[in-house]
């Protein structure tokens, strides 16, 4: 990787922008760069890119770190698929479907969607759901209503819980395990308790209330890897972005032409060098980002301190024979969430290989493996009789215990814009003001707000992602 030159007196010369951090939202934020006009570097510390959503190699497997989906509404993260040619690896539902299946009840409910307007495409799928009483299920409705009409810029939200905002609408304890716990856990990485109800009332009225087909899940039929590090490359290079991977930046400052200096030290793929560049983007997670910051550059920095984080937990099964014929489900009356087939995406050639998601994970995210075996696979074979009698040809773990920012009740107040109080300097990550949970959407999105707060400074032209994305 070789470092940029100082700057000419040339005014016409190509504006120079860093980008700090290989995940979606840097990714995101170079390839908005460059294509907006501006000479990019990308450079990340780990030895690929894709952030917390990655693969890896287990013998002759290629497996996720963990189980991630998109849904239908997610428009950022499908423009970046579609930037990296990757739209066809990672399909839609055609309509959402899901199984939900109830292990105390051994019965299996599903929540689907018609092609009918808002609030009606979700109607037959309520009337029909078993696992709510007709009362619960008219409190449902009722709710749903109630969470339409809230007003999603308002303040105050974001100091109530999700729960007990729930309670006051009348949703039982059932009602919220079995359907509002059932997406939130899933989108928000903490149950309705534990959450603001901004977020969560974003979550709804975006994923469930906006428009039909919003909720439609899709997910990767390849490894992640793929799309976010292999693909994701081959499009920054074809963009023209400088990448360095196996490159931690140490510091950046201000140089005395106003400029910002990025310090990188001698390291496997670097000599040591300091760049020089008109725009910095920081997309590195919230303490990184603090450690990394000028001053000047937030108000009140040691606010980024104050954003919590929450773990999810992966489990990753193989089994000698099939066990389960859907794609995947969810699951009510277990402590297993949810459990997709990733036997062809991993490479697996017989047997099957199933992945199980958790979310909020706090309890389980440092047991001992041998327990989470113990714990999980008669859990396995409660839901998926298939399973008893099937050899276990292998189990194990992969933790991501800072995995996203806890979306507690007064986060929002504390999520920094992408731009800073210097010029030239933005903050890009799902922890930023995207709005949204974090999710690869908020990542993307907050790339999106950091390339076009820098180009519209530099005064470069912007591209449709913005009015699509933005």
């Amino acid at each position: 990787m070789s470092s940029h030159a100082e700057a000419s007196s040339d005014e016409s010369r190509q504006p120079v922008a860093v980008v700090v951090g290989g995940g979606l939202a840097g990714i995101t934020a170079a390839l908005a760069l460059a294509d907006g006009g501006m000479d990019v570097t990308l450079l990340e510390g780990r030895p690929r890119l894709g952030g917390l959503a990655f693969s890896f190699k287990r013998g002759d497997l290629t497996v996720d770190n963990g189980q991630h989906v998109y849904l239908r509404c997610c428009s950022a993260y499908r423009w970046f698929l579609d930037r990296i040619d990757a739209t066809d690896l990672a399909p839609l539902q055609d309509r959402l479907d899901v199984p939900v299946l109830d292990a105390d009840r051994n019965r299996l409910g599903r929540l689907r969607r018609t092609a009918l307007p808002v609030p009606l495409h979700l109607a037959k799928s309520l009337a029909t759901y078993p696992h709510l009483s007709l009362a619960e299920r008219a409190n449902v409705g009722r709710a749903a209503l109630a969470l339409k009409g809230l007003d999603l810029d308002d303040p105050a939200l974001d100091e109530r819980d999700f729960g007990s905002w729930l309670a006051e609408h009348g949703q039982s304890a059932r009602a919220v395990e079995a359907l509002w716990d059932l997406v939130g856990v899933a989108t928000l990485n903490a149950v309705a308790g534990e959450c603001s109800l901004a977020l969560a009332a974003m979550v709804f009225k975006t994923g469930l209330l906006s428009d039909p087909g919003a909720a439609d899940i899709g997910w990767a039929r390849v490894p992640l890897g793929e799309l976010h590090d292999t693909l994701a490359r081959k499009a920054l290079d074809s963009a023209g972005v400088t990448i360095g991977l196996r490159t931690r930046v140490t510091s950046i400052s201000r140089t005395e032409n106003g400029r910002w200096a990025v310090e990188v030290p001698e390291g496997p793929d670097s000599s040591g060098q300091i760049l020089t560049a008109d725009t910095v983007v920081l997309a590195v997670p919230q303490r990184e980002t603090h450690d990394l910051l000028p001053d000047g550059a937030l108000d009140d920095p040691g606010r980024l301190l104050d954003i919590g984080t929450a773990p999810i937990l992966n489990l990753h099964v193989v089994y000698d024979r099939k066990v389960l014929k859907r794609p995947f489900f969810t699951a009510l009356g277990s402590p297993v969430q949810w459990v997709f087939d990733r036997t062809e995406a991993s490479g697996l050639t017989e047997g099957q290989y199933l992945a199980v998601s958790q979310s909020a994970a706090q309890d389980d995210i440092d047991e001992p493996v041998a327990t989470l075996r113990e714990r999980y696979l008669p859990e396995l074979e409660r839901l998926l009789p298939a399973a008893r009698g099937a050899q276990v040809l292998d189990f194990f773990v992969t933790r991501e215990r800072t995995a996203t920012f806890a979306p507690t009740p007064g986060t929002g107040a504390l999520r920094p814009a992408a731009r800073t109080r210097v010029p030239g300097l933005y903050l890009a990550g799902a922890w930023t003001a995207t709005g949204w949970p974090a999710t690869m959407e908020g990542a993307v999105r907050s790339g999106v707000g950091a390339a076009d707060a820098a180009l519209v400074a530099q005064g470069r032209p912007r591209g449709h992602l913005f009015r699509e994305a933005a």
